[in-house]
């Protein structure tokens, strides 16, 4: 992955996560050796291609959906991860029950 560009670092990343799993923009920019986590919602929010590489499956640390999601903001991101089997309890993700773990 060392010869790719970040973007397509961070795009190959998100195809990675699976259907009922989420990832944290800290977890995702450690695993695409970026030292900011906001550069990755920048990055994702360029996504042209949400169907192929799934942005929707990026969450804040604490659980909670970002404002920005380029494709409806939180309610529609939200919907995306209801229908990936994604529970919510108080606007809120249990992370210890959905993280993706990415290998290393």
């Amino acid at each position: 992955m060392k010869n790719k560009n970040l973007p397509e670092k961070v795009f190959d990343l998100l195809k990675e996560i699976p259907k009922g799993k989420v990832t944290t923009y800290k977890a995702l920019a450690i695993k695409a050796g970026i030292k900011n986590p906001r550069q990755i919602g920048q990055i994702i929010h360029t996504n042209e291609h949400p169907e192929i590489y799934p942005c929707h499956r990026v969450v804040k640390s604490d659980g909670t959906l970002a404002l920005g999601y380029k494709y409806g903001g939180r309610d529609g991101q939200k919907k995306r991860l209801l229908s990936d089997g994604i529970k919510f309890t108080n606007d809120k993700i249990d992370l210890p029950s959905y993280l993706f773990t990415f290998l290393l």
